[in-house]
């Protein structure tokens, strides 16, 4: 790209991503960060606005850093633009988001993170429901990606759907 030409916000986007994660990986950034964030420490939102400028309609990032209590770890961001959020078709989400509108699905979700990982492990939660509707639910988070099933009846969150997933409940929680 020619020097006196500005960057496209595909190009800033991605600029502000690389960026973050470089930040996210800096550990003694990490430990300056106050342990309770609230509406008064609005560091990704200030980083956000100066990475983006005046100049566009705007863009979503989020990010974690996810400690789950099996000891595994997950450090995740992702950002786009609000222009691209309004040029893509929504409906093409209404099954992955569909798939979180069950109470025993998000559940399944919860003892999944959690370590509870086998078919019979999960079978054997009363929470859950009968055999038949586990593997009702089970189906229907496999089918839209928030679980991953091995051959051997085990399942897990996929790494990149640990953090997504959790925005998604702190936004239904909001």
């Amino acid at each position: 790209m020619p020097a006196d030409e500005p960057p496209t916000l595909e190009n800033r986007v991605s600029e502000l991503e690389r960026a973050f994660a470089d930040f996210i990986r800096d550990k003694a950034t990490l430990e300056r960060l106050p342990r309770e964030l609230g509406n008064a420490d609005l560091w990704a939102l200030d980083g956000l606005r100066k990475r983006v400028g005046d100049d566009s309609s705007g863009a979503v990032v989020y990010t974690g850093i996810v400690e789950l209590p099996t000891g595994e770890h997950y450090d995740w961001q992702l950002g786009t633009s609000v222009d691209d959020l309004f040029e893509a078709d929504w409906s093409d989400w209404a099954a992955t988001l569909g798939a979180l509108g069950h109470p025993v699905r998000l559940l399944l979700l919860r003892r999944v993170l959690a370590g509870t990982r086998t078919a019979a492990e999960l079978a054997a939660d009363e929470a859950l429901g009968t055999t038949g509707q586990l593997y009702h639910h089970l189906r229907q988070l496999v089918s839209t990606g928030w679980l991953h099933s091995s051959a051997r009846g085990r399942y897990s969150v996929p790494g990149e759907r640990v953090v997504p997933l959790l925005v998604v409940l702190t936004g239904a929680r909001s």
